[in-house]
């Protein structure tokens, strides 16, 4: 091909088949010249086994039917010459001796070798896409010509070749999301929601502005693209900024259509999505203002998917968290029931329960006694998280006497008991905490007192690393329980006194009284067996 150049000059654009003569030429040159080059002798071995592999991969890349009639062969070769161009030139720097320097010339040979590194990379990717089999033209900014443009090459695009070709690629392939084709559409929001789901890319799609097409396609796309665009905002709205970014520009309303409407998959996606976006205080208003309380709450009923449940029991804890206006209407639109039930399922998650525990300080009474039953269920059946979640619920909940004898007659105290030995620091503390108020309750206090375990568990929990946070529940608990010479016993022979000297000394509440009672009856005991 000849081209006019400013000035009259004539240049003859090369073929693909004069390319690849060049490379071949070049290959045996820049061999035998990087054999003869003696410093840095560990970089050019490293570049001259790769320098070995070109003529294999030239080969390949020849030998396909559509070589000669595809732009990416052509880019594919211009690259692997300029790099082999740039060997012999750094082979005749160092074999006269004019480098600028040891560390440049190191940096130097470190960026070649990853040039050519790339450049096989890049010629095997070519191979495996399959794109070669589609016969192409040159990049077009025409979204006319995009439209015939295969989706394919832009995808092979944005796994070969530099930064900047890689950012052009997804640029046309976002210009995409808006043809009028159904299936270029359809195409383009698959490798979109591919490149979401690999992670790392989000950013990278974000400053490309695909939200706003993203969006659209939730609200006028094909099922199979909404389907793929929903997942694609699920996976990126898990940064707090992206997540405003789809509030502004209008996503919410069309997450919420689809968890009404949608199929299994993407009514789960879109919950995600949703549950999200809820974790970003300033933007609850809004969530709240397009319905998303009773959408939610619709789900947690007769969601298709247990995962759906899941992320709209999530969305209901972030609206709850610190909004009391937010917490009166999941109760008005019937959310308390709505968890209760959503507990009552075999595997109890932390979500449902901590949703219910930002609640109960704005309901009366009598909603306890429908809630403590399900919090006795979340204690012997939940996971680790829900069965600490549903102790701090006890924790919020006993305020008052008659709570916490109701709470002692549901057969919570056993299984607080057990989770003083838990694993996780976090569910200790709560359960110890839990104890220490359930005990001011003499009948509960009785019961605390006929398991020998609790004892037990409470000593352990005295032991004063700054990193232990239960100690001052364990002391409350067991100075209700020294009343009993049983108990007290039992506190002295695992260790009682010492830690609580400890403890003195770094004054903990309550610790030096419960360590004079504890001594005191020590003393009591020496003198009676005298």
């Amino acid at each position: 091909m000849v081209e006019e150049k400013p000035g009259n000059e004539t240049v003859i654009d090369p073929t693909v088949e004069d390319l690849l003569l060049q490379a071949q030429e070049l290959v045996p040159i820049a061999l035998s010249k990087a054999r003869t080059v003696k410093g840095f002798s560990s970089r050019w071995r490293v570049i001259i086994s790769r320098l070995e592999k070109i003529p294999t991969c030239l080969s390949d890349l020849s030998s396909h039917p559509c070589f000669s009639k595809h732009t990416l062969c052509k880019e594919q070769l211009q690259a692997v010459l300029e790099t082999l161009k740039e060997a012999i030139e750094l082979v005749n720097v160092c074999v006269n001796e004019k480098q600028e320097g040891k560390l440049k010339m190191q940096s130097d040979l470190d960026s070649l070798s990853a040039k050519i590194d790339l450049s096989l990379k890049d010629c095997g990717l070519l191979m495996k896409t399959g794109v070669l089999g589609e016969v192409t033209q040159p990049l077009s900014s025409s979204i006319q010509d995009l439209e015939t443009f295969s989706v394919r090459e832009l995808l092979a695009r944005l796994l070969i070749g530099h930064l900047e070709s890689k950012r052009k690629a997804l640029e046309q392939l976002v210009e995409l999301l808006t043809a009028t084709s159904t299936s270029v559409r359809e195409n383009a929001v698959n490798v979109i929601c591919s490149l979401a789901e690999s992670g790392g890319c989000e950013n990278w799609l974000i400053s490309e502005n695909a939200l706003p097409p993203l969006i659209r396609l939730l609200e006028s796309g094909s099922p199979v693209a909404k389907e793929k665009a929903v997942i694609s905002l699920q996976r990126m709205s898990i940064s707090s900024e992206t997540s405003r970014s789809i509030v502004g520009h209008g996503g919410v309303s069309p997450l919420i259509e689809i968890c009404k409407t949608g199929d299994s998959v993407s009514q789960s996606a879109s919950a995600c999505t949703l549950k999200n976006i809820s974790a970003v205080p300033e933007v609850r208003q809004n969530l709240a203002e397009e319905g998303i309380i009773k959408v939610m709450i619709n789900i947690l009923n007769c969601g298709i998917l247990l995962g759906s449940k899941e992320y709209a029991a999530e969305c209901l804890q972030n609206l709850t968290s610190s909004n009391e206006a937010l917490r009166r209407s999941v109760i008005s639109e019937d959310g308390i029931q709505t968890l209760l039930g959503y507990l009552d399922g075999p595997l109890p998650q932390e979500s449902g329960v901590a949703a219910i525990r930002n609640l109960v300080g704005s309901v009366s009474l009598e909603t306890y006694f429908k809630i403590i039953p399900s919090l006795v269920h979340v204690l012997k059946s939940g996971s680790i998280g829900a069965q600490q979640a549903a102790a701090s619920t006890i924790c919020r909940i006993s305020t008052s006497n008659e709570t916490k004898r109701m709470i002692g007659e549901s057969g919570c105290i056993p299984l607080l008991i057990r989770m003083l030995e838990a694993k996780a620091s976090g569910a200790r503390e709560v359960a110890a905490q839990a104890i220490a108020s359930l005990v001011t309750v003499p009948r509960n206090c009785r019961e605390v007192k006929r398991d020998e375990k609790s004892v037990t568990s409470l000593v352990m929990l005295l032991e004063p690393s700054p990193s232990n946070s239960a100690k001052k529940y364990a002391v409350s608990g067991l100075a209700a329980l020294c009343s009993s010479r049983k108990c007290k016993k039992l506190m002295v022979s695992h260790g009682a006194v010492g830690y609580l000297k400890k403890l003195s000394e770094l004054e903990v509440p309550g610790s030096k009284k419960l360590l004079e009672r504890i001594e005191k009856g020590k003393l009591r005991s020496f003198f009676s067996r005298k």
